[in-house]
Parts: C-alpha cells; structure tokens; sequence
C-alpha cells in the first residue's frame, strides 16, 4: 500500500518555532514537563512543539497537520477537544473550579466512577498517577505495619516519588535507605514471588503490579497472586493507570475477574484532563479519613485534587464510555492497525524486525536491527519514516476518534516507513537516520 499524498509531504520547519523550541529548552529542565515528551524521545525531525489537536490530528505552530498516536500519553482516550467533555468542564469553570469546602461535583464524581469500577468501595482523587499508586503504598504499609514493597519489575513505571525511582537507573538524589526498601519479582512467574516473601518473612507490605500490559496473564496467575500476597499478610495493589477504561470499562479487574485490595486509575478516565483515582477496600480506604480508631493515616490531601472542572470533565467521559461502545472500538481500531501494520511488515520482509505487541487497545511496536538485537537507532527510523508520512507514533495506542480511513492512512505512511526500514537493513542504519538517536527514559547518563 503507498503512502497517502494527503499525509505523505514534506513538513514545513520555521525559524520561529525552532526558536520558540529552544527558549523552552532554556527554562525548562529536558524542555517539557514529562520526561516521555522530550527531545531524546523523538527523531530530530519530530515537530518540536504541538500548538492544537482535534480529534485524532494535532497541529504543530507551522500549521503541520499530523495522526497522533498515544495521545497524551495514552491519556485522551475519546480524542482532542472531545465536545462532550469540553462543554461539562467549561461548565463547571464557569462557576469556580475550587473552594474551601467540597462540592456536590465531588460527589457525582466519586458515585460516577465507583458504579464504572463496582469492585472498589470508596475512591479518592487526587491529579496524577503517581500520587494515586503513592497514596496505596502508604495506606498498605499504615495497614499491615510493615515498610517492604515488592513491585513487579516488567513494569516500566508506578510514581514519580523515591520509593520507586530509586529502583531505576535514573536514581540520583535517592537515598540508599529508601532504595532498600523495594524488590522485585518477574511477571507471570509465580516462584518469583513466592522467593521474595520466603527472603523477607512478615515484612512485604504490598505488591504492586499493573494486571497485564504487553503480556497477558497466565490463567490463574493474578489470582494466585492475591492469594499468595494474602497467605502472606500483604496486601494486593493493581495499578490500572493504563488498562482501566481501556481494557475495560470495570477495569482489568473485572476483565480478569480479580479484584485487588486497593487499586490506581487516572489515564482514560477524564480524556486528558488531570484526574486520577485511588480506589479499594473500605477497611483499607477509611484510614485515610477520620471515622476509625485506629492511627490516622496522611493519604491525599491536594489543594487542586477536586477541582470542579476537572472532576466534570471525568463525569462526562465516564458517562460517554458507558452509553457508546467506545472499549469496543478501541479494540476494533487496534485490531484493524495490527493487521494492517503486519501485512505491511510482511510484504517488505522485516516481519521479524519489526513488530506489534500489546493488546489490541494498547499496541505498542517493537524495533530490532539485522542481527534481531532491540534497536533504539531503528526505533528513530520509523518514527522518522512516519512523521514524513504525517504520523506521530511513538506507539499505536488508539483513541476513539481514530476512523477507519486514518488507520489506513497510518498504515500506508507504515508501508513506506517499512520500505525504507528493509533498506536500512540492508545497508545500514546510519545511512538513513537524520540525526542522533532515540534514548530510553530510565538511564543514569544523559
């Protein structure tokens, strides 16, 4: 399949965007404010800044007009300037986004999404994943009365805060005693587990883990891991920033019919705007508050953890996932893109350079050089390849606006993008990338 004409173009690049760019750079640290939107994430040709999107597409200051996959970082699930969210949250600005007492909104909030998520008993909100999976741990080790956490280490990421960044190779500026304080075990391998709680006797506090991300679970596994954490006085936190409201409008948990003690929700659940949801068990939950005997815990306390827009705009996309089929056709998308991508991979023989992985939902591809090692220099290739077709990919995650017709599109801008990377194979990378390399995330060096 050729690429699109509409798409396929050369970009236009202004000195004043570059410009714009580079002030940014200046005063920001890594010139962006979530390391996962940097430079060092994307081709030197990527479109330095986004100014607008509608939809699927976005539009660069130069009037570039691009597919956006991953959108928000998988955060605008419906799509950009989706109206039904945009008028709830203009709506509720319009009467003040935040006051010295709770609002009704809060409250339509909270029974909105513990009827979407009916697994859990109470919900408190705060503005980031981060915070939502903080907040479990600590309740967890308020609970049993113990400091260990063991997270599951196929999982690239669960906070911003010490306790998980000291696990990275990006742990500067963390303390060797917090760094202690975490193990890992491997996914889908229950002995893993089992050796971490045999190693540290009465003190494992939780387990944290997403329910499925790439992989999926082996039958029975999540259950045994309840009722090992369980055996074990430990409690089970799932983080589902990523499959709630996508795998799922109960979330992974009911999909997989697993219910955790306390559980993470954010991306997906307010189509971009920044709402996130700790959510569990009452005995557990209810520490955070103040009708129990026991020591108080310091879960979330947010100056803008309810703002009323905010918190409307969640209402509103929790209200359109439940009266249109959007989980469906997030599948439907995704399922059409892989094949579509595959047989594009197939017909130029890099099927087994290149590849689809993830759920249908949730695709994310894999990049691997002639010898079949993992390639971060052809992952900048066909990010190049792509953003010269009109696609920004830095994955293939699906929102609902995508149509039919734009899965085609990004699957002819791939076709192209795949033919370039067959001759990339054969003659070298270095001769067709423009630029310096793609980098990942967690490294100790810049």
């Amino acid at each position: 399949m050729a690429a699109d004409p509409e798409i396929a173009r050369e970009t236009r690049r202004s000195a004043r965007v570059d410009a714009m760019h580079e002030r940014l750079r200046r005063i920001v640290p890594g010139g962006c404010h979530t390391y996962a939107k940097g430079d060092d994430q994307f081709p030197e040709t990527a479109p330095p800044l986004i100014e607008r999107g509608h939809g699927c597409r976005a539009w660069d200051p130069d009037g570039n007009e691009y597919i956006e996959y991953g959108m928000g970082l998988r955060s605008v699930t419906l799509g950009h300037g989706f109206e039904p969210v945009v008028r709830a949250a203009l709506s509720a600005l319009g009467k003040g986004s935040n006051f010295s007492r709770p609002t009704p909104v809060e409250l339509e909030c909270a029974e909105s999404f513990l009827q979407a998520v009916p697994t859990a008993e109470m919900v408190k909100f705060c503005k980031d994943g981060s915070h939502a999976v903080d907040g479990a741990v600590r309740l967890a080790r308020a609970f049993t009365g113990r400091d260990l956490v063991a997270i599951c280490g196929d999982h690239p990421f669960f906070s911003t805060s010490d306790w998980f960044i000291g696990t990275t190779p990006m742990n500067a500026g963390i303390p060797a005693a917090t760094m202690r304080q975490v193990v890992k075990f491997a996914y889908n391998d229950l002995d893993s587990l089992g050796m971490l709680f045999a190693k540290h006797p009465g003190a494992i506090a939780c387990v944290v883990m997403e329910p499925a991300r790439i992989e999926e679970p082996l039958p029975g596994y999540l259950a045994s891991v309840r009722e090992q954490a369980h055996a074990h006085g430990a409690l089970l936190v799932f983080d589902e920033m990523i499959t709630g409201f996508r795998w799922h409008l109960h979330g992974a948990q009911h999909l997989y019919g697993v219910t955790p003690d306390l559980s993470a929700f954010g991306k997906g659940m307010a189509n971009g705007f920044s709402v996130s949801a700790l959510a569990g068990r009452r005995d557990v939950m209810e520490l955070g508050g103040c009708d129990h005997a026991r020591e108080r815990v310091f879960l979330l306390s947010t100056t803008h953890g309810a703002e009323t827009h905010e918190l409307a705009a969640a209402i509103a996309t929790m209200r359109f996932y439940r009266d249109h089929p959007v989980v469906d056709t997030l599948h439907a998308r995704g399922a059409q893109l892989r094949k579509g991508l595959e047989r594009a991979a197939a017909s130029h023989g890099v099927a087994g350079r290149f590849e689809v992985v993830g759920r249908d939902c949730n695709l994310l591809f894999v990049t691997r050089d002639a010898s079949g090692q993992p390639s971060q220099a052809f992952r900048t290739l066909f990010m190049q390849e792509m953003i010269r077709g009109g696609v920004i990919a830095p994955s293939f995650v699906v929102s609902y606006s995508h149509s039919e017709s734009d899965v085609e599109r990004t699957v002819g801008a791939a076709d192209a993008a795949l033919a370039i990377y067959r001759r990339a194979l054969d003659e070298g990378v270095e001769h067709h990338v423009q630029g310096r390399h793609v980098k990942p995330v967690f490294r100790r060096f810049a």
